[in-house]
């Protein structure tokens, strides 16, 4: 399919200014052309986008379509068909609202990728980590009641969310499973959860030990770890045995903040999930206690960018929305418009995350050889980056040429 877009305002990522330098063509999927000089030709489709502005495809760092509803309680009763249907309508409802790439953090979305793939479903292209690693009694430990005391200590559980691994060798051989399953990156928790009714979000999960085996095996593979951590001691552990991402962050201190950027580790914030769940928890049957763990990590996720800015710590960005509350994704550049600059969030988006999605080049950037994924809008994000959340924000969604339904 050849694909041409005239008179829009494109956003040069590298520069971070609009430029009106003619027209758009791509062919095939991918930019072919920019510019008045361009060969445009005959055109299978061509949008005249005067009056707006063009923006690469939105990137989202920190997204589980396997998480699919906020009610745990029916994730343990769901059949893979019930999982496939609304996996499948959320995939095609995040990339209506301009997301072509995610990062999916956790949880088998093996099926998902293929019916996309297929053209069974519409949906973003997908970076994963397979399911995540968690010690017993840990944020990723999600089979409920009570368990039979294990025959020995290398003995491994797993669901679809993840697999609960103890010890060295055991992290090793999970991890080891993931990346022959397929998965991009791998995803462990060093920390309490919100969720996760029984650990504090102060708990510290996985020894130095656990967390060097996965990133050891990462390496191998030329790849890293991402982390769940909330706690300033657990993300310090958790860089200073090769954690490559920090996912959230909530409860960083100076001296955390300063360790991630020593590092060269990043930070992915997800401050809509917690206004979310706020709003939403106590709706979806959510326990008292996670509503208090949640409160706290709401109230200090603001301050905790701050933090990290002064540490000069790389932010990605996120979302971590759960079932019903990705229909929020968008308010995460609201959230982050009170700390951050236009140009700082479109970095994170734009750059830091397609690094982090291994597609430098590829994706997050509006240029010749990369994907053609584009959002179209009235709105010039330079100047008002938060009215990117609103529901009639988005003129229009492009992914590998063909425009979004």
């Amino acid at each position: 399919m050849r694909l041409v877009i005239r008179n829009a305002r494109r956003l040069d990522v590298e520069k971070m200014e609009f430029v009106e330098d003619g027209p758009l063509v791509a062919e095939d999927g991918r930019i072919a052309s920019i510019g008045e000089n361009a060969p445009v030709g005959a055109a299978d489709l061509e949008i005249d986008a005067k009056g707006s502005y063009m923006l690469p495809g939105f990137i989202d760092a920190h997204v589980h379509f396997r998480l699919a509803t906020l009610d745990f309680a029916r994730l343990q009763r769901w059949s893979e068909v019930e999982y496939g249907i609304v996996m499948a309508r959320l995939a095609k409802e995040t990339l209506q609202r301009g997301f072509t790439t995610v990062r999916d953090i956790g949880g088998d979305v093996e099926g998902l990728m293929r019916a996309i793939k297929a053209g069974m479903a519409e949906g973003p292209r997908i970076f994963r980590a397979g399911r995540m690693l968690s010690q017993t009694g840990g944020h990723g430990d999600a089979e409920s009641g009570p368990r039979p005391v294990p025959t020995c200590a290398c003995e491994m559980r797993h669901t679809a969310f993840g697999i609960v691994a103890d010890g060295p060798d055991a992290v090793r051989k999970a991890a080891r499973h993931n990346l022959r399953d397929g998965s991009d990156f791998l995803k462990i928790h060093v920390s309490g959860g919100v969720a996760s009714p029984a650990d504090p979000l102060e708990s510290i999960q996985y020894t130095a030990a656990e967390i060097t085996a996965a990133c050891e095996e990462a390496r191998h593979r030329q790849t890293y770890v991402a982390a769940h951590a909330y706690s300033a001691e657990s993300i310090t552990m958790a860089v200073e045995n090769g954690v490559h991402t920090i996912e959230h962050g909530n409860m960083i201190d100076a001296g955390a903040a300063a360790a991630v950027a020593r590092h060269g580790a990043v930070m992915v914030p997800t401050l809509s999930t917690y206004e979310a769940m706020d709003l939403l928890g106590r709706k979806m049957g959510f326990p008292a206690a996670n509503l208090a763990k949640n409160s706290k990590v709401l109230e200090a996720g603001l301050k905790s960018l701050e933090i990290a800015r002064d540490a000069k710590v790389t932010l990605g960005f996120g979302t971590d929305l759960i079932g019903e509350s990705q229909a929020r994704q968008r308010r995460e550049f609201a959230i982050r418009a009170e700390v951050e600059t236009p140009k700082e969030i479109l970095r994170s988006l734009y750059v830091v995350n397609a690094k982090l999605c291994q597609l430098e080049g590829q994706i997050g950037t509006l240029t010749p050889g990369a994907a053609a994924d584009i959002v179209l809008t009235k709105i010039n994000p330079l100047e008002n980056i938060a009215a990117l959340g609103a529901d009639d924000a988005i003129e229009g969604v492009v992914q590998a040429g063909r425009p979004v339904s």
